[in-house]
């Protein structure tokens, strides 16, 4: 019973991440199930089960609060669910640990430049509701996100709310609610591939639903906040969020001592801290006048 709480509780704290920074849900819960001593495709299976929920319930909070493009969750979220299908196919019969440094590599160079970008020179277009990205760009990052998604347990969020965050082309709020959103196909979709390679006995339902639960919980609560936190800082704090979650491997992958970690992290904290004072110390000076012309500007989308 311990357990079970301590994996509701996890669930909670992960879709209050997700739902309000845009990723890192699967990446919060499946290392809590990995903890509780699940095997990697069993923990990816579960929590891609209880992702079923939550993105739902993101998907209606985000919705409610025009938060989406749908469009864009359409053009993202199919060719996402084919990757994620196909990943969890494969995840259900390979490793894939040799493509996990490779990818934390390129998190952490995205997480570097969206932490840059929007600490140091925010994008002046990063207020447009209804993103103006076509198939060409949108279709590839679906598969690719869908795939790591599926294969690693999570990545959905850091692979595409990073790629669309550092293109800086569509209002951070539109970009998380349109990334949580599509994500509910994703997740049906790796669902089903890994009932198509484990059967029933390959997901832990028990752990899913506990996962699912304290989910629930948090969707609307983190729909809110999406809503309340001004532009720039979150897009600063989706950008230290990448860099904190992906170092770790980077550091493994090339040779680094397991020591050096906390001296590392600990130095991005702080480098991350100081972004984020930075940005509230800007808009503090400024009277939040950039974020009365962002409401100005997405008022009239959001009424088509």
């Amino acid at each position: 019973m311990r357990k079970l709480i301590l994996i509701a509780f996890g669930g909670l704290v992960a879709q209050l991440i997700d739902g309000s920074l845009g990723m890192a849900y699967g990446v919060t819960s499946t290392t809590v199930l990995l903890a509780g001593g699940l095997t990697p495709a069993v923990a990816s299976a579960s929590v891609h089960l209880a992702e079923v929920g939550t993105n739902l319930a993101s998907g209606i909070s985000h919705w409610r609060l025009k938060n989406v493009d749908w469009w864009l969750v359409l053009r993202l979220g199919v060719p996402g669910a084919i990757g994620s299908f196909l990943g969890a196919t494969v995840l259900s019969r390979l490793s894939t640990e040799a493509a996990a440094p490779a990818m934390a590599g390129i998190l952490v160079v995205l997480g570097l430049f969206i932490l840059g970008r929007f600490t140091i020179r925010p994008p002046k277009v990063a207020t447009v509701r209804k993103s103006p990205h076509g198939a060409k760009f949108l279709a590839p990052l679906g598969v690719i996100g869908g795939f790591v998604d599926a294969t690693g347990g999570g990545g959905w969020g850091p692979v595409s709310t990073t790629a669309l965050m550092s293109a800086g082309r569509t209002a951070p709020r539109t970009v998380i609610g349109s990334v949580d959103t599509s994500e509910f196909l994703v997740s049906v979709a790796a669902s089903l591939g890994f009932l198509f390679g484990l059967g029933t006995a390959g997901i832990n339902f028990a752990y899913a639903l506990t996962l699912l639960a304290g989910g629930l919980v948090a969707a609307p609560i983190a729909a809110w906040l999406v809503t309340k936190i001004p532009a720039q800082l979150m897009g600063t704090l989706v950008g230290g969020i990448i860099v904190l979650t992906n170092i770790g491997n980077l550091l493994k992958a090339v040779g680094v001592s397991s020591s050096a970690n906390p001296p590392v992290q600990l130095g991005v904290g702080v480098v991350w801290a100081v972004a984020v004072v930075v940005v509230l110390t800007r808009r503090r000076r400024s009277g939040g006048e950039s974020e009365a012309v962002e409401v100005k500007e997405t008022a009239g989308v959001g009424a088509d």
